[in-house]
C-alpha cells in the first residue's frame, strides 16, 4: 500500500494584509520622511505620546583639493571670448571637472568678489564632482581681478576661475 501526501503551497501574503500589520511609529516615520523630502527639509524633530525621534539628511562630504596655477601670456591670433585666461597675466584654473559654485550654497554670499584680497589656504569656490563638493583653496595670498565663470556652470579641469594678482 502506497502513502500519498499532499504538497501544499505555502500562503502568499498579499500586500493589503501586510499593510494593515505595519506598526503606527514605521507609517509615523515613513509620512515624516516622505514630508522632508517633498519640502526640502534638513532636519525634523517629532515629540508624541512618549515617542522621540529626530531625522536628520546627511550632508556631502568636503574635500579640499589643491589649486592649478598658471601664468599665461598672450597667444597672437587666439579669440578673446574662447579663452578668458588668455586676457590676464595670471590665473587660477579648475583643478578638476564639475560644477563652479561661488558660494556654500545659493542664498549665501561668494567666497571672494572682485576686488578681494585672499589669504593662504582660504576657501575661493566650491566644485562640486559626483555629488561630492571639493573646496577650493589659495595657493599663495592674492588679489581677485576678475571671476570668470558664472556660478552654477560646468567647468573642465583646467578653465579658468578666477584673474588674479599676486601679493
Amino acid at each position: 500500500m502506497k502513502k500519498t501526501t499532499k504538497k501544499v503551497a505555502p500562503k502568499k501574503v498579499s500586500a493589503k494584509k501586510s499593510a494593515e500589520k505595519e506598526s503606527p511609529i514605521l507609517k509615523d516615520v515613513k509620512q515624516l520622511y516622505a514630508f522632508m523630502q517633498d519640502n526640502s527639509i534638513d532636519t525634523i524633530e517629532y515629540d508624541q505620546n512618549g515617542l522621540y525621534l529626530r531625522l536628520v539628511k546627511s550632508k556631502p562630504a568636503v574635500m579640499p583639493v589643491p589649486v592649478a596655477v598658471g601664468g599665461v601670456g598672450a597667444v597672437a591670433g587666439a579669440n578673446p571670448a574662447a579663452l578668458p585666461q588668455e586676457q590676464y597675466k595670471e590665473v587660477i584654473k579648475a583643478p578638476l571637472m564639475g560644477i563652479f559654485f561661488r558660494g556654500s550654497s545659493p542664498s549665501a554670499p561668494p567666497f571672494v568678489k572682485e576686488g578681494a584680497q585672499v589669504k593662504k589656504g582660504e576657501v575661493i569656490c566650491l566644485i562640486e564632482a559626483m555629488k561630492v563638493f571639493n573646496e577650493v583653496r589659495a595657493d599663495f595670498n592674492c588679489i581677485i581681478q576678475k571671476v570668470l565663470v558664472e556660478n552654477g556652470k560646468p567647468i573642465k579641469q583646467g578653465d579658468a576661475l578666477f584673474a588674479i594678482e599676486r601679493i
